[in-house]
C-alpha cells in the first residue's frame, strides 16, 4: 500500500514539474507577459522552421512562439492564443517555442510574435517589445 501511495505521489509530482516550468507563470485569463518581435519566414530573425509543423510561416500571418514553460513541450502547439494590448484583442496560432537557449535568446514570460500580431494590435514593430497580457482561446 506504500508503495501504491508513493508512486500515486511521483507521478503527480512529475505532471506538475512537466505542466509549469520555473520562471513561467501559469495561464490565466489576463497573463501578463513581453510581446517580443518575430519573424518566422526562412531566412528571418527566427531561425530554423517551426517546431510545430516543421514549416516556416509569413510575416503577414498572425502566429507566435511561447517561452518554453508556456510552450509547455508542445501542448499548446497550433492552438489560439488571445493577445491584449493597446486597448485592443488579437487571436494568433502557437507555432514555437521561443527557447531562452536559442538565437535571438527569449527569456521566460515571452509571447513572441509575428509582424501581423504587431499590426493587428496597432503596435510600432519598431519598438520590437511591448507589455501585454494574454490567455489560452
Amino acid at each position: 500500500m506504500k508503495c501504491l501511495i508513493l508512486a500515486s505521489l511521483l507521478a503527480t509530482l512529475l505532471i506538475l514539474i512537466s505542466t509549469h516550468a520555473e520562471g513561467s507563470p501559469p495561464v490565466t485569463k489576463n497573463t501578463k507577459a513581453t510581446l517580443t518581435l518575430n519573424s518566422f519566414e526562412k531566412g528571418g530573425s527566427g531561425g530554423g522552421p517551426s517546431e510545430c509543423d516543421g514549416q516556416y510561416h509569413d510575416d503577414d500571418t498572425r502566429i507566435v512562439a511561447l517561452s518554453t514553460g508556456w510552450y509547455n513541450g508542445g501542448s499548446r502547439c497550433l492552438k489560439k492564443i488571445i493577445i491584449n494590448a493597446n486597448g485592443r484583442s488579437v487571436d494568433a496560432t502557437v507555432v514555437d517555442e521561443c527557447d531562452s537557449n536559442g538565437h535571438p535568446p527569449c527569456a521566460d514570460n515571452i509571447v513572441d510574435g509575428s509582424k501581423a500580431v504587431w499590426k493587428a494590435l496597432g503596435l510600432d514593430s519598431n519598438v520590437g517589445v511591448f507589455g501585454i497580457t494574454w490567455t489560452d482561446a
